[in-house]
């Protein structure tokens, strides 16, 4: 994977503006999310990163114990409204847009193509463009976004919300020094807590992994989180479980065995 400049440079925002990594839910997987809940908040769009979300790292198949999750979001906000944003798959580097192809097959969603990397302005600029030219617009503030990671997908989220509001003067200035313009796409072979969308979008951050990588990245994420929530209000993310977009899943079934493994 090229360079990560945008998300490189994500550390010094945090000079600026430390609640830009703070997240709005936190969940495990997308199987926590309830879907219709978010609709009926008025939530109309969502985007959604891929690797170790959705799919492995490198991976172009849906996770198989998210499948009933996955349909139950495409069915609930329609399949146009759901934008698949990775740094893989229709990327710079995804070369004639093979992967996105792909991905597209697999997970039966439109995936965005885009030259600047996430978190990148460039990359959230087409990301309006996408949501803007669908028959039935959605606006920004009605969208959710759904990722793994912390400097990237949250990060993004909250510059849409900035974005939207007009703030954010300081780092808009830089993009201009490291990022180029992105271009969007469609694949046609297949911030503060709130409970409604007029803080929106809704950053979701998903913590559970199903595939090790960037374990390190990961834990210093995890502490900076934790870090900027201490110093700043405690009410800037819902505590687990008590938000209504979030489901509290049964326990798994645990089959009886008709016989007794004794150890000595």
């Amino acid at each position: 994977m090229p360079l990560n400049v945008p998300g490189i440079l994500v550390p010094f925002q945090l000079l600026f503006s430390p609640r830009i990594i703070l997240p709005n839910l936190i969940v495990k997987d997308i199987r926590h999310l309830d879907f219709v809940a978010l609709k009926k908040a008025g939530y109309r769009g969502a985007v959604f990163d891929k690797d170790n979300c959705l799919t492995l790292p490198n991976k172009d198949e849906l996770v198989p114990e998210l499948r009933d999750a996955w349909n139950e979001c495409r069915q609930t906000f329609g399949d146009g409204n759901v934008l698949i944003v990775s740094n893989s798959a229709g990327a710079k580097s995804d070369t004639g847009g093979i992967q996105a192809e792909s991905v597209t097959r697999s997970l039966q969603a439109p995936v965005l193509f885009h030259s600047t990397l996430k978190p990148g302005y460039s990359c959230i600029r087409a990301i309006q463009r996408y949501f803007a030219s669908l028959h039935t617009p959605v606006r920004t503030e009605q969208l959710i976004v759904v990722g793994d990671r912390v400097f990237t997908d949250v990060v993004l989220a909250n510059r849409l919300r900035n974005l939207e509001r007009g703030t954010g003067l300081i780092h808009m200035c830089f993009k201009c020094v490291f990022e180029r313009g992105g271009t969007i796409g469609k694949e046609h072979s297949a911030g503060s807590c709130h409970t409604s969308i007029e803080s929106g979008p809704l950053a979701i951050w998903t913590t559970g992994v199903w595939k090790r990588e960037a374990t390190f990245m990961r834990w210093c994420e995890k502490k900076l989180v934790g870090l900027v929530q201490r110093r700043t209000s405690r009410d800037e993310i819902e505590p687990r479980g008590t938000s209504p977009f979030i489901k509290v899943l049964p326990p798994p079934i645990v089959p009886n065995r008709s016989w007794k493994f004794w150890r000595r």
